[in-house]
């Protein structure tokens, strides 16, 4: 299996995935954290976090995959949400909330 079939079999097998720097205890970047920090808040439960930095594979090809340049990455019902800016602006609007809340439900 190539590393674009293993994200897209993750993406779609589970409801919320985040590809990250590190782990939700020990995030290794900020970024990293502030997506985790955000998640949290959110009350999510059911969460799957990818590490890229232990597969070089899976850090390169989440870039390709989503056609977007840096991780952390969200990725709610096998669709791509964005970065840590991203999920910090649809946090404060309460969209994020709502549609985390679909994914969970």
């Amino acid at each position: 299996m190539d590393t674009q079939e293993i994200i897209r079999n993750q993406v779609t097998a589970n409801p919320v995935v985040l590809y990250m720097k590190g782990s939700p205890k020990f995030p290794q970047c900020g970024f990293s954290g502030l997506a985790i920090q955000i998640l949290q808040a959110c009350g999510v439960k059911n969460l799957v976090t990818v590490d890229v930095l232990a597969d070089p594979a899976i850090r390169e090809g989440i870039k390709v995959f989503s056609n977007w340049p840096t991780v952390p990455q969200l990725y709610i019902n096998g669709e791509f949400i964005g970065g840590s800016d991203i999920m910090r602006d649809l946090y404060s609007q309460g969209e994020l909330q709502s549609l985390l809340e679909k994914a969970t439900a």
